[in-house]
C-alpha cells in the first residue's frame, strides 16, 4: 500500500481573500470558489492538479489540524520559469526576496530556491530543478 500523490492541502488564513489575492497575482495560481461534500461554499487556489483548500482561522472546517493557524505552513513549488524573471516579477509585485537563490534538496534532486513570505507569514519556496 502506498499513496500516489497529493491532491490539495490546507491553509489556515486570517483573510481568505487577501490570500487568494497574493496566490493569484504573486504564484500565478487560479482563486476557485468550490461547493463541498457538506454543501458549505469554499474557496482553493488552483495551480497543475493540484489545490490548496483556505480555511478562514477561527472558522476551520471538520476534521482539522489539531492547531490550525495562520502562519505556521513552509510550502515549495517547482517552477519551469528561471529564477532571475521571478526575482524581477517579486520586485515588480513588491515582494520582497527573503534568501535565494540557494541550493536546496528537494523530493527528487538538487533544486535552487528563492523564499518569499505570503500575507500570513507563510515561508513560501520557489524553486528550479537541476
Amino acid at each position: 500500500m502506498q499513496v500516489t500523490s497529493l491532491d490539495h492541502l490546507v491553509l489556515t488564513v486570517a483573510d481568505i481573500e487577501a490570500t487568494a489575492a497574493f496566490y493569484a497575482r504573486v504564484l500565478g495560481m487560479t482563486r476557485q470558489a468550490f461547493r463541498a461534500a457538506d454543501g458549505s461554499l469554499r474557496v482553493a487556489l488552483s495551480f497543475g492538479r493540484q489545490k490548496i483548500n483556505l480555511h478562514a482561522a477561527g472558522r476551520e472546517f471538520d476534521p482539522k489540524a489539531r492547531h490550525p493557524v495562520p502562519g505556521s505552513a513552509d510550502l515549495c513549488f517547482l517552477t519551469g520559469a528561471p529564477l532571475a524573471d521571478w526575482q524581477a516579477h517579486f520586485a515588480a509585485c513588491g515582494v520582497p526576496v527573503e534568501a535565494g537563490p540557494v541550493a536546496r534538496t528537494g523530493a527528487t534532486g538538487p533544486i535552487t530556491s528563492l523564499y518569499i513570505r505570503d500575507p500570513d507569514g507563510n515561508l513560501v519556496e520557489v524553486s528550479v530543478q537541476g
